[in-house]
């Protein structure tokens, strides 16, 4: 850079500003404006959506459900709590939890039925591997535990607890596919549990399907006699994969793992590929945008020939022509990308602080769009955006430097 640039600088702003003789060139300059501008905001907007999706996602399906599961094959878990003891001496493992899961039909009077997922549970180690316990909306996780003269206790989602019109304190009963034999025949299994509270995880997957019950009833219900496997938190959910490979490493082969990014991969793949599909076709706005750059800046270079000649033959060199150019479309970008990014932020705010776009949450397992708008995303948009203007100044502002002033003033 040289001395000159501010007269450079002068020149083109002048050029931006003053009035043309065309007032056509002057539209395709505000249509460029806006179109960056537009193109900016609808970038941050998409990202900031699909962010703030796959990050409320990826947070409630960890709350959820245990982050590692562990299944050993041939004999089980025949000593459930010598096998968490050996978890536990696993670096990283913060948290096991015995678990059983089954499918039944809960019903709730006589005309009152929902299908559920049946997780015997033990409430004691449950909470160290889940949100459980932060999740309850209505009486306790321990009232599980059933009195001698009492029935079990069963915990059910607050959606599943409202499609069956119940509440604590009221009777339901589980029914499991598995056939016993009676004296009257072969007979679906059927136990009656009580309500002893409500949760809600956030997720509608669980808070319309689940339902707690005490693992050894569990265990009794679906014909176990042991747990069908253990379920494992650590200390940072990223470092899952890792630990899920390292327990077969250290405890034998017969261990199984699986992480919670292995069972979700399908959705957050979609959820990834879909972010980036969007951010490259809301990104062809700014595109047209650069169009319009260039069209507006070699009609520019067409209306001021007559004054390039007189500037070069004042003693103006090419490249201080090629700078006066370049800087008008650095103006354009400049404005357009500000103008973009601060109202992309704000709508990006207001969007998530107010939750105005709402989901069907049988569909996206939440009720509303969050949006987070990442420092990367934002930086990389910006940096994009401008990149893109500066190279649709190259051509017009070289065309307007190769002109021969004795040409341009022939023909004026």
């Amino acid at each position: 850079m040289s001395d000159s640039f501010p007269f450079e600088l002068f020149v083109a702003t002048r050029y931006l500003l003053a009035k043309r003789k065309q007032a056509f060139i002057s539209v395709i300059s505000f249509i460029s404006v806006l179109g960056v501008l537009v193109g900016v905001m609808a970038v941050l907007i998409a990202l900031a959506l699909m962010t703030g999706l796959q990050g409320e996602l990826r947070d409630r399906i960890v709350g959820s459900s245990a982050q590692v599961y562990v299944f050993k094959i041939l004999d089980g878990f025949q000593d459930t709590p010598a096998e968490t003891a050996k978890l536990k001496t696993v670096p990283r493992v913060v948290g096991v939890a015995p678990a059983v899961l089954g499918k039944g039909i809960v019903t709730a009077g006589s005309d009152r039925t929902a299908f559920a997922s049946i997780k015997g549970i033990d409430p004691a180690l449950e909470p160290t591997v889940t949100n459980i316990r932060n999740a309850m909306r209505s009486g306790t996780l321990e009232a599980i535990h059933a009195g001698p003269e009492e029935p079990d206790g069963i915990v059910l989602g607050t959606d599943l607890a409202k499609s069956l019109e119940v509440q604590v304190g009221d009777k339901v009963h589980v029914v499991t596919p598995d056939q016993i034999l009676t004296p009257m025949g072969m007979m679906q299994h059927t136990r009656a549990f009580k309500v002893v509270g409500t949760f809600s995880l956030g997720l509608y997957e669980f808070d319309s399907e689940y339902a707690l019950v005490d693992l050894p009833v569990a265990e009794r219900l679906f014909g176990k006699g042991q747990p069908a496997f253990l379920e494992v938190r650590v200390d940072d959910m990223w470092a899952s994969a890792q630990v899920a490979a390292d327990i077969p490493k250290r405890l034998g082969d017969e261990y199984v793992t699986q992480d919670w990014r292995d069972m979700n991969k399908s959705l957050f793949s979609a959820l990834w590929l879909e972010k980036i599909a969007m951010a490259i076709a809301i990104g062809l706005i700014i595109m047209v945008a650069a169009l319009n750059i260039v069209a507006s800046l070699i009609l520019l270079v067409m209306e001021k020939s007559r004054d390039i000649a007189i500037l070069k033959t004042m003693g103006a060199r090419a490249s201080s022509i090629r700078w006066i150019f370049l800087f008008q479309g650095v103006i354009i970008g400049l404005v357009g990308t500000g103008g973009g990014t601060l109202l992309g932020m704000a709508l990006v705010f207001v969007l998530d602080r107010y939750k105005l776009i709402h989901v069907p949450i049988d569909v996206y397992q939440i009720s509303y769009i969050p949006f987070t708008l990442l420092p990367l995303d934002l930086l990389t948009v910006v940096t994009a955006a401008m990149l893109i203007c500066l190279l649709a100044t190259i051509y017009p502002s070289r065309q307007a430097a190769k002109l021969d002033p004795a040409q341009a003033l022939r023909y004026q």
